[in-house]
């Protein structure tokens, strides 16, 4: 299809970001013969000098857009978001002989929670179920351990519609959140946090990444 004739219209459902016309014009001529290589994106050794220029250079605009740190790394993984719900106690928690502590605010962190318990001891340190998904605990209900592993938390649930405000956690523990819905809609201080993940599918493309 030309994407002269594509509606390329905005979607806000809970699916893949819209991309702008002149970045699916450049897709749609990547995949036939991307210029200064001669080969389509599709068939370009993901070990070349090309596809290492490509992630450096997202990783260079994430780090300029987002002010993350030297200090930090920026990974590129495959999966979805939920692939962390197990990764992270895979990392963090198993053989810790430590409690993670998780916040459930809804649809997704209600997913992370089997999967943590699966690696060890997990707390969850506030829970809405009954009230139904329709609110947030405030910071000084949350009662909170300084020797937990990390603290787990959605800053924003797509399913109930509520939006953390604030950073919830001690200083002194490590925090770590699932931005996957409203990853670089708004600055955040990075160094406030031990781990920041999302997927591109929410804000900033089509699926199959998380970073």
């Amino acid at each position: 299809m030309a994407l002269e004739n594509l509606n390329n219209h905005l979607n806000f459902s809970g699916g893949p970001g819209a991309l702008p016309e002149q970045v699916l014009k450049v897709t749609q001529a990547a995949i036939m013969n991307v210029p200064e290589v001669g080969l389509s994106v599709l068939g370009i050794s993901h070990r070349s000098d090309w596809f290492r220029d490509v992630v450096d250079e997202t990783e260079n605009n994430l780090r300029e857009l987002l002010g993350v740190p030297r200090d930090y790394h920026v990974l590129f993984l495959q999966g979805g978001s939920s692939l962390q719900f197990s990764m992270i106690p895979m990392n963090l928690l198993h053989g810790s002989k430590k409690t993670a502590e998780y916040i459930v605010s809804g649809y997704w962190s209600a997913k992370a929670v089997p999967e943590a318990s699966i690696e060890g001891e997990v707390r969850v340190v506030w829970d809405g179920r009954d009230s139904g998904y329709n609110r947030l605990p405030a910071a000084e209900k949350l009662v909170l351990s300084s020797e937990a592993a990390y603290l787990h938390y959605v800053s924003n649930e797509t399913v109930e519609g509520v939006q953390f405000s604030y950073l919830p956690g001690m200083s002194d523990v490590p925090l770590i959140c699932d931005m996957a819905s409203d990853f670089l809609s708004q600055p955040i201080a990075v160094d406030r946090y031990a781990l920041v993940y999302a997927h591109a599918q929410k804000n900033l493309g089509p699926a199959g990444l998380t970073s």
